[in-house]
């Protein structure tokens, strides 16, 4: 072995120093309330290398010198969507889309629209469930109002994906055989595409959850923001929960993940079971 190969020719990865790492994290930790902890420190070094080595980088601190001087902000951009983990599938974690059609939906018969906000939508597969839970029951029970679904996230790239509308035969599999039918569309090659009429259900947005106001004209019926707050610590959390509150209507729907709980962050939620509370009456 040539003893004067730098670790780029080798192929080897580039480890951020201690220093370097905190650097990132509080870096962004400022930007978008996401906490890496030291268990995070080997996907970080994993994901960013590769940007490393398109920008012909060496180490971490030059990395974290081009995104801080980048006066167009997309290298902060690029690093959230190298960080951000978007593993998701249709229907998952199905029983809130159950209570979504039994209950939540149920209550809304007599408003002339229900808004759904998909908060934290990653690649589109939750957003594109709930379309199709709400469509279905719209059309089940004779609704006439319009359906309209907001969807937002801090990934670029997750969102190029949703709003593309392809996925492959591992992320639908859940999808029940009845509205595979409906709306979904087989391309071959083991790949699916979002029928046009749910699309129309589904507005996909960039959203910051840092940002100090959320530029929502009307309130929501139901928020899903799921496996999302696992990545925040407990003030940031508190925190979101509070702003989303702002933009939940009364006696409405807040879903979180089944791994994470609210505990008693907010006054204004009241738990109904496990990751679903409901707003109390102003």
């Amino acid at each position: 072995m040539n003893p004067h190969l730098t670790s780029d020719e080798l192929g080897l990865l580039v480890d951020p120093t201690e220093a370097e790492f905190r650097s990132l994290s509080q870096l962004v930790y400022d930007h978008f309330g996401i906490h890496l902890t030291d268990k995070k420190k080997a996907l970080v070094r994993g994901r960013l290398n590769k940007v490393l080595k398109t920008r012909g980088l060496k180490t971490f601190s030059q990395y974290l010198d081009t995104v801080r001087s980048d006066p167009t902000g997309l290298a902060l951009i690029e690093l959230v969507d190298r960080i951000s983990t978007n593993h998701t599938f249709f229907f998952r974690e199905a029983d809130h889309f159950h209570f979504l059609r039994d209950v939540a939906l149920n209550e809304l018969r007599s408003e002339t629209e229900i808004r759904i906000w998909c908060a934290g939508c990653a690649t589109g597969e939750e957003a594109y469930t709930l379309a199709m839970v709400a469509q279905d029951w719209a059309e089940r029970t004779g609704y006439r109002g319009s359906l309209r679904i907001l969807a937002t996230d801090i990934s670029l790239t997750a969102l190029e994906t949703a709003v593309a509308g392809r996925y492959n035969s591992d992320r639908v599999r859940l999808v029940p055989q009845d509205f595979k039918r409906k709306y979904l569309e087989g391309l071959g090659e083991d790949l699916w595409t979002v029928s046009p009429a749910l699309r129309s259900l589904i507005l996909f947005r960039r959203l910051n959850f840092m940002d100090q106001d959320f530029p929502f004209r009307q309130q929501f019926h139901s928020v899903f923001c799921r496996n999302v707050m696992i990545y925040f610590d407990r003030e940031t959390k508190e925190a979101l929960v509070q702003k989303i509150c702002r933009h939940l209507a009364p006696g409405k729907y807040f879903f979180i993940g089944h791994s994470e709980s609210l505990g008693r962050t907010s006054s204004d939620l009241e738990y109904v079971q496990p990751s679903l509370y409901r707003k109390g009456a102003p």
